[in-house]
């Protein structure tokens, strides 16, 4: 790598590894509020009492952060961020550090030159690998973002650690791994919707000249994955949140969750919550890929500077 500038060396798979996951911690940390009233719109009407009284009624992103503030504190905004930081640790490291290299063999393997199909593939490949093993952090995330504490103050867990002795404990080892299908489904799409869509739209601004492969370039590219991401993937989103914070007995699949949903609250329930869905995925890629790209570039750069000398 001597003699060669560091936008000029490609990334090692340790540095997409690593970067792919403390861009995404860093993400999450600007998105997660937004990430925490998408849930609460989410699971919004499955606590209906058999009067049809709602405990708390949550309108639009802003009324719902607002409602949460006032009625939990603005730390409830950040309900189970540790979880969300440890999942992204493993999770994004997983889905979009790999991406490349999986993209890569595919192509080899079908013998194209990178093209859709290879993408595709290798969206879906790391999507389901990151959630096999991010699941338990996942599950955890969703029930501390989904606890309302408005009456008098009291905690489902007190915890992180406690959080996942207590799933175990309560539901056996199988309730941490809880919606594992519908997630694996949803992020398969998700993962797809995100990266391919990413990888395409910056190919083409690059090909046409339109920009150079800068922070706007980036910025533009995230900002239509976040999108086509929202779009494709928020019903399977929904029921995937839904399943997961459900109490154990009260759905029997994550297809019954689906099912119980469209015959109780319509089709429209697939959707609830997109708008901060749309805001959180589209300020989560932005921040997201801008940040991985620099952070890709910035280790590169030390690593070229380090064996300069030798």
């Amino acid at each position: 790598m001597v003699g060669l500038k560091p936008s000029e060396v490609p990334p090692t798979l340790m540095v997409k590894f690593v970067g792919a996951g403390a861009a995404a911690c860093i993400a999450d940390l600007v998105t997660f509020p937004l990430d925490t009233a998408k849930v609460r719109l989410q699971i919004q009407g499955e606590g209906l009492a058999e009067t049809g009284v709602r405990i708390v009624q949550y309108k639009g992103v802003m009324g719902t952060i607002t409602t949460m503030v006032r009625m939990e504190g603005a730390a409830s905004l950040y309900n189970g961020l540790v979880a969300g930081l440890q999942r992204q640790m493993t999770f994004a490291s997983i889905r979009i550090g790999m991406y490349d290299s999986v993209k890569q063999f595919y192509c080899r393997q079908t013998e194209t030159d990178s093209g859709v199909t290879c993408r595709l593939l290798a969206g879906s490949t790391t999507g389901a690998l990151a959630v096999t093993f991010a699941q338990p952090t996942d599950v955890v995330k969703v029930r501390f973002q989904a606890d309302v504490r408005v009456i008098d103050g009291s905690r489902r867990y007190n915890g992180t650690v406690d959080a996942y002795r207590t799933i175990a404990k309560e539901e056996g080892v199988r309730g941490l791994w809880k919606g594992t299908v519908p997630n694996i489904t949803r992020n398969a799409i998700v993962n797809c919707a995100e990266l391919v869509t990413y990888d395409l739209i910056k190919e083409a601004i690059l090909n046409r000249q339109l920009m150079t492969d800068t922070l706007p370039c980036h910025f533009t590219s995230a900002f239509g994955a976040g999108f086509c991401t929202t779009v494709i993937a928020s019903p399977v989103d929904v029921v995937k949140t839904r399943y997961m914070n459900s109490a154990k007995g009260q759905y029997q699949s994550a297809l019954n969750c689906a099912l119980t949903m469209l015959r109780k609250e319509g089709p429209m329930a697939f959707y609830k919550g997109f708008m901060p869905s749309f805001l959180r995925l589209g300020s989560w890629n932005v921040v997201m890929f801008v940040t991985y790209e620099q952070l890709k570039r910035a280790m590169m750069s030390a690593r070229v500077s380090w064996e300069a000398p030798f």
